[in-house]
C-alpha cells in the first residue's frame, strides 16, 4: 500500500516554517529589525503567491482534513481573532485583500500548529484532542496568526533575496521530505547547502516568538476569548516537556517554551479582568471528535470505542469529560458499524449532557453537535429517514455542516429512482453554493455523486473537474474536463453543458500557464505544460 504523503509534506510543514530552534546550524541570517519593511523580494503579493504553491501541494493531501463539523468550529474561532488583529490595527488593507487568512486542519495526533506565507495557518487534529477549552485552542490560533500580521515568515524568508519564489517553495517542500527520509522527493528540491541555509532563515527568534506571544494574548483578548487560555496552554505544554522527544509534541520544538515566556503570560493574566471560560462542553464533543478522527486505525477506534468506560466521573470530572468519552466512544462505534454500541453511546452522552446542565446557549451548541452526530449514525446505518428527522429538530439552519450533511442522508436515500426529488433538491442547494463558494472542494465532490445518482455524467466529470481545481489541482482538473469533451461528442451529450466544459477548460488552462510564467519568468509556456508536483 503506498504510503501517505502526509508524513513528509504536512506533518513537517511545520518544521520547514517553524523550523527546529536547537538545530546545529551557524550561518548568518541576516534579519530586518523589527518595523522595517520586508524585502522587495518577499513583498505581500510574492509571500500570498509562495504560501498558494505550497497550499497546492497541501490540499490534495490525504491527510488534509474537510470535515465540515470541525472546519465551522475551528472558523468559529479563527474569525473572531482575524477581526480583533484588524481592529487593532495589526492587519493592513493590503494584507487584509491580499493574504488568504484560512485556518486549515491536518489528521495528525502529535500536538502542532504552524503558519505558511500568505496567511495560512494549519492545526493537528492532535492540537485540539489535547484541548480542555477554546480558550487554549484560540490562544494557539492567535500566536500563529501574529506570525503571519508581524510577517514574521517574509521577513525569516527575506534572509536570503537570492532565492526566488519557485526555488524557495522547492526548498520548503524538500526540506519537508529530507526530515521524513523521503530521499527521492528530496533531492528533486534541494540543492546542496541550500537547504540549511533555508530551513535556518525559517527559524523562528526568541524575539519574534516573544512578540507573537505579546501581540496573540491582546488579539484573544480582544476577541472575547478568556486570556486564562494561553497561560493554561502553556502550563500543559510545560508539564508535557518531558515527553517532547518522542515527537509527541512538535510544538514544542518549533516554539520552545521558557520560563520568561510562562513568567510573562501569567504577570499579563494578572492585569486583566477575569473572564469565564464558556463553551466547554461543545469544545469537549470536538475535541472528542478530533481524537477519533486523528488516528484513523482501526485499533485505534476499537480503543476509543471504550473510551467511556475509563472516563471519571461526572462528579469527579464535572462533566465534560464523561461528555467527550461518550461522544468519542459513538462515534468511533460509528467508523466500526457497531451501531447498537453506537447508539447506546449516544444516548448515554445526551443524558450527561443533562446532567452537566451548562448555560442554555452552551446547551443548544453541544445539542446541536449531539444531533449532528446522531444524523451521521442514521446515514452509517441506511436509515436516512432518521437523519432528517434529526436534522429537522435544528429549526431554521441553514449551514454549511447542515447541506452537507443533508446532501449525504440523500445520497444514501437509495436508487435514484425512487429519491429523485430528493437528489434533485440536493442538486440545486449544492449548485447554489458553490455558485457562492466555488473552492469548495468538498461540495463540489458531493455534487459530482449527485450528478453521477441522477444519470448526468458530464454533469458529474465537470464536478469532479472543479473538485480537483478547488483542491488547487490544475492539472487533474484540467484532465477531468478534457475527459468531458470527448465524451461530450457522443449524439445523446448535453451540449450546453459541453460549452461549460469548454469554456472552463480555456480559463483553467490559462490560468495554469499564468502560474508557470509566474514561476519561469521569461520563458516560453506551451498550454500543455503540467505544473510541478
Amino acid at each position: 500500500m503506498k504510503k501517505s504523503l502526509h508524513r513528509p509534506l504536512l506533518s513537517l510543514l511545520a518544521a520547514a516554517t517553524l523550523a527546529l530552534p536547537g538545530a546545529p546550524l551557524n550561518a548568518q541570517v541576516n534579519l530586518p529589525a523589527l518595523g522595517d519593511s520586508v524585502s522587495q523580494d518577499l513583498d505581500v503579493g510574492t509571500e500570498r503567491r509562495l504560501g498558494d504553491q505550497v497550499m497546492r501541494q497541501i490540499r490534495i493531501d490525504p491527510d488534509y482534513v474537510l470535515d465540515p463539523l470541525l472546519q465551522e468550529y475551528l472558523d468559529g474561532i479563527w474569525d473572531p481573532l482575524v477581526k480583533a488583529a484588524r481592529k487593532l490595527g495589526q492587519i493592513g488593507d493590503e494584507t487584509q485583500s491580499r493574504f488568504a487568512w484560512e485556518p486549515f486542519l491536518v489528521r495528525d495526533k502529535s500536538v502542532n500548529a504552524f503558519a505558511l506565507p500568505g496567511g495560512f495557518v494549519g492545526t493537528h487534529l492532535g492540537l485540539i484532542a489535547m484541548t480542555s477549552s477554546r480558550d487554549e485552542l484560540a490562544s494557539v490560533l492567535a500566536h500563529e496568526l501574529s506570525h503571519i500580521t508581524q510577517r514574521h515568515i517574509a521577513r525569516r524568508i527575506a534572509g536570503d533575496s537570492k532565492n526566488s519564489m519557485i526555488a524557495i517553495a522547492g526548498l520548503l517542500l524538500g526540506v519537508l521530505a529530507a526530515s521524513r527520509g523521503n530521499i527521492d522527493m528530496a533531492n528533486a528540491g534541494i540543492v546542496g547547502g541550500q537547504a540549511a541555509a533555508t530551513q535556518l532563515s525559517l527559524n523562528f527568534s526568541r524575539d519574534m516568538e516573544r512578540e507573537a506571544d505579546r501581540v496573540g494574548f491582546n488579539v484573544m483578548t480582544e476577541a472575547g476569548f478568556a486570556p486564562s487560555g494561553m497561560v493554561s496552554m502553556f502550563e500543559r505544554m510545560e508539564q508535557a516537556y518531558h515527553l517532547m522527544d518522542n515527537g509527541a509534541y512538535p510544538y514544542l520544538r518549533s516554539h520552545p517554551l521558557t520560563s520568561e515566556r510562562i513568567g510573562d503570560a501569567r504577570t499579563k493574566l494578572a492585569l486583566e479582568p477575569f473572564v469565564r471560560p464558556r463553551g466547554l462542553a461543545e469544545h469537549a464533543l470536538m475535541a472528542a471528535r478530533s481524537r477519533v478522527l486523528m488516528d484513523p486505525r482501526v485499533d485505534a477506534w476499537k480503543v476509543l470505542e471504550n473510551y467511556d468506560a475509563g472516563a471519571r466521573t461526572i462528579k469527579e470530572a464535572g462533566g465534560y469529560e464523561q461528555l467527550g468519552a461518550r461522544y468519542a466512544a459513538a462515534l468511533a462505534s460509528i467508523k466500526l458499524r457497531n451501531f447498537d454500541r453506537a447508539e447506546a453511546s449516544l444516548r448515554s452522552a445526551e443524558v450527561t449532557l443533562q446532567l452537566i446542565n451548562p448555560s442554555p446557549a452552551e446547551t443548544v451548541a453541544a445539542r446541536r453537535q449531539l444531533t449532528y452526530l446522531r444524523a451521521e449514525l442514521a446515514e452509517a446505518r441506511g436509515r436516512p429517514m432518521e437523519g432528517i428527522a434529526a436534522l429537522d429538530t435544528l429549526q431554521g439552519e441553514k449551514s454549511r455542516p447542515m447541506l452537507l450533511q443533508r446532501v449525504g442522508l440523500a445520497l444514501a436515500s437509495g436508487p435514484a429512482s425512487t429519491t429523485g426529488p430528493a437528489l434533485r433538491e440536493a442538486a440545486e442547494a449544492l449548485q447554489t453554493h458553490v455558485s457562492l463558494e466555488p473552492h469548495d472542494a468538498l461540495a463540489w465532490h458531493e455534487l459530482s455523486l449527485v450528478w453521477e445518482k441522477l444519470g448526468q455524467p458530464l454533469r458529474a466529470v465537470r464536478a469532479q473537474a472543479e473538485t480537483r481545481a478547488a483542491a488547487g489541482d490544475l492539472n487533474g482538473a484540467i484532465d477531468r474536463l478534457r475527459s468531458g469533451l470527448r465524451q461530450s461528442r457522443g449524439p445523446d451529450a448535453d451540449q450546453v453543458e459541453a460549452s461549460v466544459i469548454d469554456a472552463r477548460l480555456r480559463t483553467l488552462v490559462y490560468e495554469r500557464q499564468s502560474i508557470l510564467a509566474e514561476m519561469y519568468k521569461g520563458r516560453y509556456i506551451p498550454p500543455d505544460v503540467e505544473l510541478p508536483n
